[in-house]
């Protein structure tokens, strides 16, 4: 089934992890996706996408550089009707009294203008149209934990920011809804398990896997199915929804 038949669909972030599975499970349903990262040069995982993917260098927290690929993804393709703005960092793991003002404004530079931007500049392109807009927030946005303090801010941020576009955009046929993964295996949860002090990787994610009632880590697919939901007409009635898929750790 072609779920996202002919969408043309931006994925930020898109590089590794859970962005490279959204990619490739949206080209997969029909889509053609506009991938955006950091790199210089295309990734290996955009061999996987064949010709439905093309790939933008570009940080998501520098306005005329998303100004400038959105307006060159729509000149390409010829269209936008998805945004899944999935780019983010997880940026220092300190208390907040020993957070210095740059860790802290770079997280929120990558996590919510990163978000604030790629909308920004994305709506003009679905006015007429309607479209969906998908954004990566965590279980920590809306719940809170004793670590990482400038990324939890920023995913709180995320949520609120997706409930107010919902209510800003929704007359214009435009949908804006957020997803709250738990931990998902990717390079970043491996990274945030090595910082705060993990050096064996498999006890680590078995540690990790208690923390979900279902017994196991997310996979980045996990993420990318509720991704394609939301960026389908199935989910056409959805707006300022919160999709939390997490394993069951806000459950409890």
């Amino acid at each position: 089934m072609r779920r996202v038949e002919n969408k043309v669909c931006i994925v930020t972030g898109g590089a590794v992890g859970i962005g490279t599975a959204c990619a490739q499970r949206l080209v997969d349903e029909g889509a053609r996706v506009a991938v955006f990262d950091l790199a210089i040069t295309p990734p290996a995982a955009m061999r996987g996408l064949a010709d439905r993917a093309r790939y933008w260098s570009v940080d998501v927290a520098t306005e005329i550089a998303v100004h400038r690929a959105i307006a060159e993804v729509v000149e390409h393709f010829g269209s936008l009707d998805v945004l899944v703005n999935n780019a983010g960092i997880a940026g220092t793991n300190k208390p907040t009294h020993e957070v210095t003002e740059d860790e802290w404004d770079r997280v929120q530079a990558v996590n919510v203008k990163g978000v604030f931007f790629c909308t920004k500049h994305a709506v003009p392109h679905m006015w007429d149209r309607g479209g969906s807009i998908v954004n990566l927030s965590s279980i920590y946005g809306l719940v809170g934990a004793p670590d990482v303090p400038p990324y939890h801010a920023s995913k709180g941020a995320v949520a609120l920011m997706s409930r107010t576009d919902a209510l800003l955009y929704a007359s214009r046929g435009i949908r804006v809804n957020s997803i709250h993964p738990g931990y998902i295996w990717t390079p970043m949860v491996e990274g945030h398990m090595r910082d705060t002090g993990a050096t064996d990787m498999d006890a680590a994610r078995r540690d990790l896997a208690q923390l979900h009632p279902i017994g196991r880590v997310g996979e980045p697919d996990d993420i990318a199915w509720g991704v394609v939901y939301l960026a389908s007409d199935e989910s056409a009635f959805m707006t300022g929804a919160q999709l939390v898929i997490d394993g069951g750790y806000t459950a409890r």
